[in-house]
């Protein structure tokens, strides 16, 4: 079975003995001052060990995105709710999405400068799916603090990457254009497919149109989506829901095998209340693309789940990161 932790990541082994290295060679160049402080939202996704670990020292702040069930709010990342949305979903209660609010960036910011560091990279979902880039942009024009909001144009573990490459130039002490730089390029880099058995949740949402929508209703097509522009975008119709996880798998192979040339590449599988679905996924993906190290498998956020609803299955595929981002 694919490995589903951060600790499969070889970037994190990396890690581990870079450290090790600069424990034991005293010879070896003290670590770089990090200068700059990364603040994201949670639909990045971030493996919960790897944010810890940087948000131990102030370095990366995660902003909880709340989800609206019924009459409740919940924020994403301070309750437990991936339970609460998929009985929600299953029972046809109305469950929403909406940004943080500005006051949270605010002391995110706030919080950076008191710490010490000199500028904020603010990376955050696709502008075009919410209106938390918008939010942030609001709050840095309060602060005295330097602020250079990222609208990532993406969603999922695809930020996520931007967000870790992100922190990678900061944790080696590079400025803060340069760390908006390496966000905004990884998440340029990366791509998102996914299948959803309806397009129902989608619709309501307002994250697809009503045209495309028709597809999964009264055509009776499993569509295959992606992430283009920031906006959630048909690829492929397809006839039959195995048939559409099948024709997943071809894409992102061709994807990857695009990509082999140039370096290293990553794999992320999201799912929301089919586990078992997902382990199935990438354990065929880990057959088909053994230059690739096992995807990292975890259930979608909430505030993504929220809008594409049960069954979903997407894979993330993104540039590998040459090194740790604690340093």
């Amino acid at each position: 079975m694919p490995n589903s932790d951060a600790a499969a990541w070889p970037w994190v082994r990396a890690r581990l003995l870079a450290r090790r290295r600069r424990q034991e060679g005293p010879e070896t160049q003290a670590d770089a001052v990090v200068r700059i402080a990364v603040v994201t939202d949670s639909a990045a996704a971030l493996p919960a060990d790897w944010a810890a670990g940087l948000g131990s020292d102030g370095r990366l702040t995660v902003i909880p995105m709340p989800v609206m069930v019924g009459d409740e709010i919940y924020g994403e990342g301070e309750d437990d709710i991936s339970e609460t949305i998929a009985l929600a979903l299953a029972s046809g209660t109305s469950v929403k999405t909406s940004r943080p609010s500005p006051g949270q960036f605010e002391q995110a910011y706030l919080a950076a400068q008191r710490r010490g560091f000199e500028a904020v990279v603010s990376v955050h979902i696709s502008g075009s799916l919410s209106g938390t880039a918008d939010a942030a942009r609001l709050a840095a024009g309060r602060v005295g603090i330097p602020v250079e909001v990222v609208d990532s144009g993406t969603v999922g573990m695809a930020l996520g990457m931007a967000v870790q490459e992100a922190a990678r130039v900061a944790g080696e002490g590079g400025e803060a254009a340069a760390v908006a730089a390496a966000a905004a390029g990884q998440a340029a880099r990366t791509k998102v497919y996914f299948y959803v058995p309806s397009l129902e949740q989608l619709r309501r949402g307002g994250r697809i149109g009503a045209a495309a929508s028709l597809w999964g209703t009264m055509l009776a097509i499993k569509p295959i989506l992606g992430v283009d522009g920031g906006r959630i975008v048909p690829l492929e119709k397809v006839r039959s829901a195995v048939r559409a996880v099948a024709r997943l798998e071809e894409i992102v192979a061709a994807d990857v095998s695009a990509r082999t040339a140039s370096g290293g590449v990553r794999l992320a599988v999201h799912h929301f209340g089919n586990p078992q679905e997902a382990e199935g996924l990438a354990k065929r993906l880990a057959a088909a693309l053994p230059q690739c190290p096992s995807a990292q498998i975890s259930s979608l956020p909430a505030v993504l789940a929220a809008h594409a609803g049960l069954g979903v299955l997407a894979v993330i595929v993104g540039d590998n990161l040459a090194v740790d981002a604690a340093g």
